[in-house]
């Protein structure tokens, strides 16, 4: 990744350090304002092209305050935890300015497609391509499923990425444009080692079957 090396040495610099905990720390006080003050909060911070097209700019930063919910209160705050967890180890495993660049990559990508389609977008996708990204880094740790059952996260990576892929083949053609997307920081970083790999997959299973003759 030398494009990202040239980067890092002409703009290191201008990285936010442990940009993960203000992130998880904004997702936090917005759960707890939604829980404790104003449970309408989100919808101030919420990306929305209608909004950014009248000017609420903040908006393009403010959406990733807003965590995640696949439910209740516990998928909640399961999902901060996940996120600080998974976010940490990549912080410290690249550095600050490559996490930040990640990062970056997924919120313009996010960004963007919400201006071409008008769907409101979350942080779905960007906490998804953070879990693919510690998938490709560390597939063979494990980690505690409910904190209890240990599980290899090459299996939490494959489960994440057929769930996209699920979600990307029913979409309409306009959510596709936006999954796409928002992953736009997992492809430039990991496009090429992906595609390596599942051709590496589909050569082994070729010659399983091959060989079962």
């Amino acid at each position: 990744m030398n494009w990202i090396s040239r980067l890092e040495r002409k703009y290191g610099r201008f990285c936010i350090p442990n940009l993960i905990s203000l992130i998880v720390g904004g997702q936090i006080l917005v759960y707890a304002i939604e829980l404790f003050v104003n449970q309408f909060v989100s919808s101030y911070l919420g990306l929305s092209r209608g909004l950014l097209l009248m000017g609420q700019v903040w908006r393009l930063i403010t959406f990733v305050f807003i965590p995640f919910s696949g439910g209740g209160p516990l998928s909640v705050i399961l999902g901060i935890y996940f996120t600080w967890f998974i976010g940490s180890a990549l912080e410290k495993e690249w550095g600050d300015f490559r996490f930040n660049l990640y990062f970056l990559l997924g919120m313009a990508g996010t960004a963007l497609g919400c201006l071409i389609t008008g769907i409101p977008a979350d942080t779905y996708c960007l906490s998804l391509s953070l879990l693919l990204a510690f998938a490709m880094l560390y597939p063979e740790v494990q980690v505690l499923l409910f904190f209890v059952f240990p599980v290899r996260v090459k299996y939490f990576g494959l489960f994440a990425a057929a769930m996209w892929l699920f979600s990307f083949l029913t979409a309409g053609w306009l959510y596709k444009v936006s999954y796409l997307l928002s992953m736009l920081g997992f492809a430039l970083f990991f496009g090429p080692q992906a595609l390596r790999s599942v051709r590496a997959w589909i050569r082994r299973e070729q010659w399983k079957r091959k060989n079962r003759r």
